[in-house]
């Protein structure tokens, strides 16, 4: 990670001499392509060429030898051959960027940083090229917001750390430099492997990182920053068990490790053991109760098991060390709004923005609340913000999609569906999802979940009938059938559980170990006691979200995609499919900004074809399982509520109670974007709604196909 500095001679330290030395380095200036592995992985590696070289052009490796030769002229006209023919080369333009830098072409430098960040807006280097650009510049505000930047998305950047404590240093700014330097001063500790397994995390790849990581602690075996960084592998890959094992064995070989307890603490909500992560938030507290970070975790905590009183009071505890941090009255808001106090969860989102107007994620908060109107003043203040080039990426995200809302509310259509799309396109810069690589995963489930095969599920599977999955797309009506279940007496309500997912992520972990096939051919392969163990894992640890009624609802809505692990080891658990029309889904979907996953919703072809696969493998179960899914279409359910309510009951063995048909009196928590909407009484306004964006949509309507089309149209 050696900092290219203004002297010409650095740039021989920043760029290896050869291609093998290069993908070695921990400090080379661009990266090698993904294995085919890799564009599984959940995260983009930032880096990745985008194509190959034609023959006859010249090669990356052929430049990076120019540049070693200090050849900068040279370099930047073989690397603007690449650039006419791949004008988003990420390579290329860092490449540019860089020998523009060192001919002390600024203005020119900063406009191929530009493009690269827009390509890229969590390449770590490319932030941190623009601090060393600014820095040559004399200008050590900018330097210092680029560098911050940089060690955000990549917190290995050695050089990103020296750089800002040079400035901070230089500035008098002696607390700030005191943590800059605590940070290089970790990373000076680290063992080079580990410093490299950081850099290749921040660069999602994860594969090499975890392979990286695991011949360290082959070696190492208790090294505890190396199980903290292999947790966090876990958790990227969904393997959450595993995680959850490294960080507490972590945790007990040094208890006063402040961020292996983090670590532990979140890893424990994602698996959504919310008493264990209130319990272990609550030790970390004991150990500084006035730190507002650990008040803040504390704080959250409380809010996901219900205790909202000692959550708002510790959040208004971290607002007297803190005045108007925006992140503590956003979470406020968060807290408000699951409780279903609205006007104070609006009071709290505005009070953020009044103490930081750029904070994207109150502007977005507010227009969240599905039922929220932006004055003028305020759709202006989103406007003026838009216009800011500092504004972080994730703020500008958050920003178009409350834009969008608030365009919609004033019937203008084209202008709404534009910040829509850029809010989409942003988010899809940071994502590898690949829509024709979904469509081959579920075909494969058609391939190996033969009814033959299926029908081992009633002799192999754990006999529990608790289970009612509701399965479908986001946006569907899912929250709405829950909702509705939930208002019986014999059924609780849960929440979106990660515990199928992390299941047929565990299978996959196996398969990719070389030793078993992939999934989901290893569900052919697995034992009749592997099936019913896995079943009785999944009452086991889904017991904690249950409050003592009979059944319980998983509302996962992806878990369409795995009905055949689900019937393999629950035979009995029942499984509603809650579908909406392909456009009214699609088009909801994609105005929707997700806290996590869902990729597939950030451009209009991939939703299309989502649904259409979603539709096929749908077909096949019903084929393959007759009468095991019921399908509840939400336009029935919202022109004959209590109709639709007696079949979802008659399905799942309940009597009818009346109180499913006033579901929106309901006062428990609800966490999905659907809060508010589910707290009213159903409504038919919003039907077709999607046709006043129709005209934009020709990119969904075509992806669903013909024949999906046939059935709605």
């Amino acid at each position: 990670m050696t900092d290219p500095g203004p002297a010409p001679s650095a740039a021989a330290a920043s760029f290896p001499k050869d291609a093998a030395a290069a993908r070695r380095s921990n400090s080379v200036g661009y990266q090698e392509s993904s294995s085919p592995r890799d564009d599984r992985e959940p995260q983009a590696d930032s880096n990745r060429p985008r194509h190959g070289p034609a023959p006859g052009k010249p090669t990356l490796a052929s430049i990076q030898a120019r540049i070693v030769a200090k050849q900068y002229q040279h370099a930047l006209t073989e690397l603007e051959v690449i650039l006419q023919h791949e004008p988003d080369n990420t390579d290329a333009l860092y490449m540019s960027a860089v020998c523009r830098r060192y001919r002390r072409e600024f203005d020119q430098a900063l406009t191929r940083l530009k493009r690269l960040q827009a390509l890229a807006p969590e390449n770590g280097r490319a932030h941190q090229e623009e601090g060393h650009t600014w820095r040559d510049m004399g200008r050590p505000e900018d330097a210092l917001r680029a560098y911050a930047r940089a060690c955000r998305f990549n917190p290995a950047l050695v050089a990103s750390w020296r750089g800002q404590l040079d400035i901070l240093t230089r500035l008098r700014r002696h607390e700030e430099a005191a943590q800059s330097k605590a940070q290089l001063d970790y990373l000076r500790q680290l063992p080079q492997p580990l410093v490299i397994v950081l850099d290749l995390i921040s660069q999602g790849k994860l594969l090499k990182a975890e392979d990286l990581c695991r011949k360290f602690l082959r070696k190492v075996p208790h090294h505890v920053e190396a199980m903290r960084m292999l947790a966090d592998i876990g958790v990227r890959f969904g393997v959450l068990t595993d995680a959850e094992f490294l960080l507490e064995s972590a945790h007990e070989f040094e208890p006063q490790n402040v961020r292996v307890h983090m670590d532990y603490i979140q890893v424990l909500r994602k698996r959504q053991k919310f008493a264990q992560a209130l319990e272990q938030a609550g030790r970390l507290l004991e150990t500084a109760p006035g730190h507002p970070q650990f008040q803040s975790i504390y704080a959250i905590e409380c809010m996901q098991t219900g205790d909202y009183e000692t959550a708002l009071g510790l959040l208004d505890k971290v607002l007297e060390q803190i005045p108007g941090d925006p992140v503590t009255l956003t979470s406020k808001g968060h807290a408000y709004k699951t409780s279903g106090e609205y006007d104070k969860a609006v009071a709290s989102y505005r009070s953020a923005l009044a103490s930081q107007p750029r904070h994207g994620e109150a502007w977005y908060s507010l227009s969240n609340l599905k039922v929220y109107s932006f004055s003028d003043s305020e759709l202006e203040a989103m406007r003026a913000q838009a216009r800011n080039d500092d504004l972080a990426h994730a703020d500008r995200v958050h920003l178009n999609f409350a834009l969008g809302k608030a365009f919609e509310d004033r019937n203008d259509f084209e202008t709404s569906f534009a910040c829509y799309a850029q809010g989409n396109r942003l988010k899809k810069t940071l994502s590898t999802y690949d829509a024709d690589k979904m469509t081959e995963e579920l075909r494969a489930q058609q391939r190996v979940c033969t009814p033959g095969m299926l029908a081992r599920g009633q002799r192999a599977g754990h006999p529990a009938s608790d289970p009612i999955f509701v399965v479908g797309l986001p946006r569907a009506g899912s929250t709405l059938l829950e909702q509705i279940l939930s208002s019986h007496s014999q059924v609780d309500g849960t929440l979106e559980l990660p515990n199928i997912p992390s299941l047929s992520q565990q299978l996959r972990r196996r398969g990719r170990g070389g030793s078993e096939p992939d999934y989901p051919e290893i569900l052919a392969a697995l034992s009749d006691q592997e099936l019913r163990r896995f079943g009785q894992q999944y009452i086991d640890d889904t017991r904690i979200h249950r409050q003592g009624a009979p059944f319980f609802i998983d509302k996962m809505p992806n878990n369409f995609r795995h009905i055949g692990l689900i019937h393999l080891i629950l035979p009995n658990a029942k499984i509603i499919d809650a579908r909406r029309h392909p456009m009214a889904c699609g088009f909801s979907g994609f105005k929707q900004l997700f806290a996590e996953g869902q990729e597939f919703t950030y451009d209009l072809a991939d939703l299309g074809q989502y649904y259409r696969d979603y539709v096929e493998i749908m077909d096949y179960w019903d084929e393959a399982l007759p009468g095991k899914v019921l399908r509840v279409q939400y336009e029935e359910v919202v022109d004959d509520l209590e109709f639709q309510v007696r079949r979802l009951l008659d399905y799942c063995g309940l009597e009818f109670e009346p109180g499913c048909l006033s579901f929106h009196n309901t006062e428990r928590s609800v966490r999905t974007p659907s809060s508010e909407q589910v707290r009213r009484p159903i409504y038919q306004s919003g039907l077709d709604y999607w046709r006043n964006y129709q005209s934009w949509l020709d990119p969904l309507r075509n992806a669903l196909g013909e024949d999906v089309r046939n059935r709605y149209e």
